[in-house]
């Protein structure tokens, strides 16, 4: 599949506990988006201190 977005700069590694990891996992697949996608939302909605 060709990418329909320049491809990011930066690559991000985290550790998750499995129980958080499967949490993420299973809202993904229930509402058929990516873990990018989704922690991407997350991070845009931090408020700048």
């Amino acid at each position: 599949m060709p990418r329909t977005k320049p491809p990011s700069d930066r690559v991000l590694t985290i550790r998750l506990p499995n129980e958080e990891l499967v949490k993420l996992e299973s809202y993904c697949a229930a509402k058929g988006r990516t873990k990018t996608d989704v922690l991407r939302e997350l991070i845009r909605k931090l408020r700048n201190s």
